[in-house]
């Protein structure tokens, strides 16, 4: 029995080799310029999520969403789904206006060959510089100039932001977008401390020290959050903080 299908699997595999013809895969001489487009096209589609997080503002958003959990006292809730989703909404709602002269200036002349490769890519690294560079702190600038090698002859011929180089702006712009989330962050914070502080008084005053204190003060941290309309305050802040 053993034998019969080993026979058998033979027979069909040999059938297989016989029907189906070798395949082969052949780039030529003309087709080189599209199989690098196609290689550059992969790689940007492979670093998507990576360039989305260094050069948007989902940085400075997602940081401000998630401590805002833990400065009510349920750090699951919302989950972190719900969290990155809602980040990327407001991200992509917060960079229109340079999606769109992208678009326009761009990826439309390219799409129609008025311009080339590397006049394409040049044109949405100035968008991207022009954004990044106006949400930058200039002394973090600066400290990535000296970091990067920037001479200061070099900085006094920069005319714009056009001219700074990627690897100093974009560490540039993802430090300054981790300061000011916290920053944001620590105004958040303070009303959620003083209700903490308020119960754990009053409970040590009353002697209940069994009680752990967030256990009391959550549901009043819930409703003074509700109540102030919290979500549409910490979503209008970060919108009007790229305005």
């Amino acid at each position: 029995m053993g034998l019969l299908l080993i026979l058998l699997l033979g027979g069909v595999v040999l059938a297989q080799e016989r029907v189906i013809p070798p395949v082969e895969i052949r780039v030529g001489e003309g087709d080189l310029t599209t199989a690098v487009r196609l290689l550059i096209l992969l790689t940007i589609l492979a670093l998507a999520p990576s360039i989305l997080i260094m050069t948007t503002s989902f940085i400075r958003i997602v940081v401000v969403l998630s401590v805002l959990r833990q400065a009510i006292g349920i750090p699951q809730v919302p989950p972190n789904q719900v969290i990155v989703s809602l980040a990327l909404f407001l991200t992509f709602f917060i960079m229109k206006p340079v999606f769109e002269e992208i678009n326009t200036q761009a990826l439309q002349p390219y799409i129609k060959e008025e311009i080339g490769d590397r006049e394409f890519f040049a044109r949405v690294s100035d968008s991207m510089k022009r954004f990044m560079a106006r949400h930058t702190r200039k002394d973090t600038l600066e400290v990535f100039f000296e970091v990067g090698g920037v001479n200061k002859e070099e900085r006094r011929n920069m005319e714009g932001p056009e001219d700074i180089p990627l690897s100093v702006l974009v560490p540039a712009f993802m430090v300054s977008e981790l300061t000011t989330a916290f920053e944001i962050v620590f105004l958040i914070y303070i009303p959620f401390l003083i209700v903490d502080i308020v119960v754990a008084s009053i409970l040590i005053s009353m002697g209940i020290i069994m009680i752990p204190p967030q256990l009391i003060s959550l549901p009043f941290k819930i409703m003074l959050f509700v109540l102030a309309n919290g979500w549409e305050l910490v979503v209008l802040s970060l919108v009007r903080s790229y305005m």
